[in-house]
């Protein structure tokens, strides 16, 4: 196996617990979500060149979509949290509250 697969295998790896860590701030959570998106991006798109597939292009063109409308929705519900409550803190919100 290529150096270049375990380095994005071990980024993956990183970028998860990641999530579950920094959880109570939602930047940090984006950020580690986008570095996951974004390591299987690499990932798919090696595994493309590799198996020489034209109809598996598709796949690594619909990835980076979904990356930006979650980065879309994340930044948009951050800014809203931060005009509203005035901190980023996701354990400081009641969404339970009309």
């Amino acid at each position: 196996m290529p150096s270049i697969y375990i380095n994005i295998i071990r980024a993956f790896i990183i970028s998860l617990p990641g999530v579950l860590i920094y959880q109570s701030h939602l930047i940090s959570s984006l950020l580690c979500l986008e570095g996951i998106i974004l390591s299987l991006f690499i990932i798919n798109t090696l595994i493309v060149l590799n198996i020489h597939f034209i109809l598996a292009n598709i796949i690594p063109i619909t990835l980076p979509v979904f990356a930006a409308c979650e980065a879309t929705v994340g930044l948009a519900s951050l800014v809203s949290i931060s005009n509203t409550y005035g901190l980023g803190y996701v354990h400081n919100l009641n969404l339970l509250q009309c």
